[in-house]
């Protein structure tokens, strides 16, 4: 399953004059490749510099790019992908509570362009530890952090609940991806 999204900026944190689309790809029931893209000023927004693909902790303090997907008994995992190539991944047991880091989460395939005017960053990850391999639908947010070069951070998602930027809340779960389909 393929799908095409365009994040927006919430509406207390415009940023940069960008554009972002994210194109999720479900390949099996357990696995999702996110490929980010940022079109329009992006020499505006801050993109640090790749390094060798770790995992790392606090990835939103800057530009960063993350999924989040509702799992069995209300609760969810969060992708963080860096511009970088670091990453993290969490699962969390309800809104904002039982945090903790997911090991068994295997992220490989990453894949940085970038030019004047545009940014690409892609990655996929393996999630039958987290998710387990059921082929159900998946309820999902996807967001991003960018950081502009002034230091202005602003939050783009599917979709905003009202207030302040909150990607975890069950409003920003706004797309639905299907199972991939039987072979």
């Amino acid at each position: 399953r393929r799908m095409l999204v365009t994040l927006k900026p919430h509406p207390d944190t415009p940023g940069p004059a960008i554009r972002i689309a994210v194109e999720v790809l479900r390949p099996r029931a357990a696995g999702v490749e996110l490929r980010y893209f940022m079109s329009g000023e992006v020499s505006r927004v801050v993109l640090p510099a790749s390094v060798r693909p770790s995992q790392a902790h606090e990835l939103w303090r800057t530009t960063c790019f993350e999924a989040f997907i509702e799992t069995l008994g209300g609760g969810y995992c969060e992708l963080n992908l860096s511009p970088t190539g670091r990453w993290a991944a969490y699962e969390f047991t309800g809104y904002r509570e039982g945090m903790h880091g997911h090991p068994g989460v295997e992220k490989r395939d990453p894949r940085r362009v970038q030019d004047e005017t545009s940014f690409s960053l892609w990655g996929t990850f393996d999630l039958d530890r987290v998710i387990g391999d059921q082929p159900r639908p998946w309820r999902m947010g996807l967001s991003a952090v960018i950081e502009d070069i002034d230091g202005g951070l602003s939050y783009w998602a599917l979709a905003h609940p009202p207030g302040k930027p909150d990607f975890h809340h069950p409003d920003s779960f706004a797309l639905t991806l299907p199972p991939p389909e039987p072979a």
